[in-house]
């Protein structure tokens, strides 16, 4: 598994609307990437301009089991209390399915993929 984040706003502006920090998650999200995810999702998290989205552009990523799902639900809850939406991008079929299994589909809001 592999992380990328990219902040559309400078952290020292004033918020705005459509700030957003976005973490791009290509390969795997299971048990043997679970603390890698964690790290990456709670790194952009802690910073991300005052009432910026949390992007999670999932179109990369090709799996993802109970623990990764597992890790998206606790940094959706820790981006909720810091004033942050998180919400996902293109996520996978096989993800899509396991939040509706899971009845969490409805915890999270789904947003178009940016362009590289």
């Amino acid at each position: 598994m592999a992380v990328d984040e990219e902040r559309t706003a400078d952290p020292a502006a004033p918020p705005s609307a459509g700030a957003r920090c976005v973490v791009r998650v290509s390969g795997e999200m299971d048990l043997d990437h679970a603390a890698e995810l964690r790290t990456a999702l709670d790194t952009a998290i802690s910073r991300a301009p005052d009432r910026a989205d949390v992007v999670v552009d999932l179109r990369h990523s090709s799996f993802c089991d109970s623990s990764g799902l597992t890790v998206l639900l606790a940094a959706r809850e820790r981006a909720w209390a810091g004033g942050h939406a998180m919400r996902l991008a293109a996520p996978s079929h096989q993800l899509l399915r396991l939040l509706e299994l899971t009845g969490s589909v409805e915890l999270f809001s789904f947003v178009p993929a940016a362009a590289d």
